[in-house]
Order: structure tokens, then C-alpha cells, then sequence
């Protein structure tokens, strides 16, 4: 009897082979008006590089300041002087392997993985093989997306210069953003006793996850109070250094994250200057850092996910299309829990993981 050959072609088939791809692109800096859907060319997958199918992909702060070119600073340090010199936005990404270049060991294709790259909002994105790690087994590609940048500089912030010990008295300025979220979950993870400062809104989230006491910044100013810290880490800098000193321990350690704040020409890098120029001057450790995700940090953070101590708290979900609604959204502060671009229709979490706190946009 003879063999029927199908020639169906299902709709993943078509995918791969296809040689352009839906992604949000910008080729001015200005508002989110300037980001747009359009069909572009699918990336070409270097020797070092993962092709990936993008299953979704986080949103975070540095997605706005890289859409408006400010700190102005940034255009000159490589990111494009006029223009950005990436079109496609987007860092934060979850998805599967699509292909891998020569030089590259560590996946295959069909693998789920998690991580940053170059343009993640879009349907493909390439990564170096040194930016990804497997993904969570308990973590949808929604949640698993909302992890590498934010998580990743919340951990340095604590292991690197805050060099966090078990039992520290650890204070986290900012608790209920993106990074703090995460800061809090690993610092009691490490073995602190850990207090989250944010607003009235945002207390009983930030109590949720792990926080053993938490201040609300409208109605109390923790750098008035009593208490002293071993630890400070500052997300928000909305307090001065000698105010943040103040609430330190003789030998504490104040740690200032990210780049905001500041004038439109260098942003907070001059209170990250000026807190290098004092330390050395003072019995206090005072240290900026810029987190930057790598596979060490991302295996160690999947650890923590997949034995419960860390999970991530994902506020709205929002398709491709609706970028330009996300990142509006997330600046206006109102965000409770990280922001997700979902590219790729996602199968439900994993048996027994509940996705609580996880909202959609529609």
C-alpha cells in the first residue's frame, strides 16, 4: 500500500521559515508615541547568539530611558546620538530556542530560556548564549520575563557591594517597584530582617511577600526614626546622602540603584559621584551600582524561584501592539508588580503554581 506524504504545513512551520517578523520600533527618541508595529526583517542568528520565538517579555525602566534618550548621557556613551542605533525595543525576555549558532554549546533548539537581548518586543529576538539561562520550571513565560533585569540588579545590589550578611538589619527604599520587589524576596532569602519603605497603597503587597516590617513613605520618614541599618539599598532618591547616612549604622553600607533622578544631561550619576567622593572620607560604605543580567546570576535566582523564596508579582499583561500603553503605564508609577508584553499565546502556569496577583490588560 502506498505511503501518503501530508503536506500540511502547520502554523509553527510557517513561523520558522518565515523571513520577517511583527516587532515594536522606534526611529526617533521622544514619548512613547514614537514606538510603532511594523513588519521587519527576522534577525539572523550570530555564532554566539540563540535565535528565540519570544513567548513574552518584561517591561522595565530602562526601556524608557533608552525610547527618550535620557539621561543624555546615554547617547553619547554608544546607545545613538540622534537616534537609537537599535530599532527594535525591549530587553527583558522568556521564550524558546529557535536555532543557535555554531560557537554555542549550552541550548538547543526547542529549549525554554529566560534572560536579555536586543529588541524583545517582537515575535523573534537574538541573544548572546552568556545573557540566558533555562527558565523557572514553575514559572509561566509571563512571569519568568518579568525577572532578569530587575531581579538580577536587585541580587548585585545586595551580594556585590552591599555584601549582605545573614541577620543584617536591611532597609529597601522603594519596596514595591520593579527592582525593590525583588530586593525585598532575596534579601530575607539571604537571611535578613528586611523592612520595605513605599506608599499606603502598596503596604499590604509588600507585606506579602516577605517584608518583616514595612514603612509608608507618606506618613513616616524612616530617616528620622530611631532605627539604624546595616544595609540601605535606594531606589528611589528622593532622600539626600546625609539624610540616608542618618539612618545607617557607624559601619553601614548605603547602595544606590539605577539612574533616576537627576538633570536630563547625566540623570543620577552625579549623586552616584558624589557618594564615591564621600566614602572614603566617612566610616559609612557609600556605592552606586548598574545591574547587568549573566547567566551565574539568573541560574542563582532560578534556584530561589524553583524552591519557593522568590517569585515574581506581575501587575498587567499587554500584547505586542499595546507597548506603547505598557510603558505609559508603567511610568506613571500606578504599577503594582512588574510589567509584561505578552508576544506568544501562553499555555497555563505549571501544576500547582498559581499566578496570583497577575492581571490582563484587556
Amino acid at each position: 500500500m502506498p505511503t501518503t506524504i501530508s503536506t500540511h504545513t502547520t502554523s509553527e512551520q510557517l513561523n520558522a521559515q518565515a523571513t520577517t517578523m511583527k516587532a515594536i520600533v522606534q526611529d526617533q527618541y521622544g514619548s512613547a508615541d514614537v514606538l510603532h508595529l511594523q513588519e521587519v526583517d527576522k534577525p539572523e542568528v550570530g555564532d554566539d547568539d540563540v535565535l528565540l520565538r519570544v513567548h513574552a517579555a518584561g517591561v522595565h525602566i530602562g526601556d524608557w530611558h533608552v525610547m527618550t534618550g535620557e539621561p543624555r548621557l546615554m547617547r553619547i556613551m554608544g546607545f545613538g546620538f540622534r537616534a537609537p542605533k537599535a530599532r527594535v525595543r525591549g530587553m527583558d525576555v522568556a521564550g524558546t530556542v529557535e536555532s543557535v549558532g555554531k560557537n554555542v554549546t549550552r541550548f538547543q533548539a526547542g529549549d525554554e530560556v529566560f534572560g536579555i537581548c536586543d529588541g524583545s518586543f517582537a515575535e523573534y529576538a537574538c541573544a548572546r548564549a552568556d545573557k540566558l539561562a533555562p527558565k523557572p520550571t514553575n514559572l509561566t513565560f509571563e512571569q519568568a520575563a518579568a525577572v532578569p533585569t530587575s531581579a538580577c540588579t536587585a541580587l548585585q545590589a545586595l551580594r556585590g557591594p552591599g555584601e549582605i550578611q545573614a541577620g543584617q538589619r536591611v532597609l529597601i527604599n522603594g519596596a514595591s517597584g520593579g527592582i525593590g520587589l525583588f530586593a525585598v524576596q532575596i534579601a530575607k532569602a539571604l537571611g535578613a530582617d528586611v523592612t520595605g519603605v513605599c506608599s499606603t497603597t502598596k503596604m499590604d503587597m509588600v507585606g506579602s511577600i516577605g517584608a518583616d516590617h514595612v514603612i509608608d513613605y507618606t506618613k513616616d520618614d524612616f530617616t528620622r526614626r530611631a532605627q539604624r541599618y546595616d544595609l540601605i539599598i535606594d531606589m528611589v532618591g528622593n532622600r539626600s546622602l546625609s539624610q540616608l547616612r542618618q539612618a545607617l549604622t557607624p559601619k553601614g553600607t548605603l547602595v544606590l540603584v539605577g539612574g533616576e533622578g537627576g538633570d536630563r544631561w547625566i540623570g543620577a550619576l552625579s549623586r552616584s559621584m558624589r557618594a564615591l567622593v564621600v566614602s572614603p572620607f566617612v566610616s559609612q560604605r557609600l556605592r552606586p551600582v548598574l545591574g547587568a543580567a549573566n547567566p551565574q546570576d539568573l541560574e542563582f535566582l532560578k534556584r530561589l524561584i524553583e524552591a519557593g523564596k522568590v517569585r515574581p508579582v506581575v501587575d498587567r499583561t499587554y500584547p505586542l501592539s499595546e507597548v506603547p500603553s505598557a510603558i505609559r503605564y508603567l511610568t506613571e508609577a500606578h504599577a503594582r508588580g512588574k510589567v509584561v508584553i505578552t508576544v506568544r499565546a501562553a499555555a497555563a502556569a505549571p501544576e500547582g503554581m498559581t499566578v496570583a496577583g497577575v492581571a490582563s490588560r484587556n
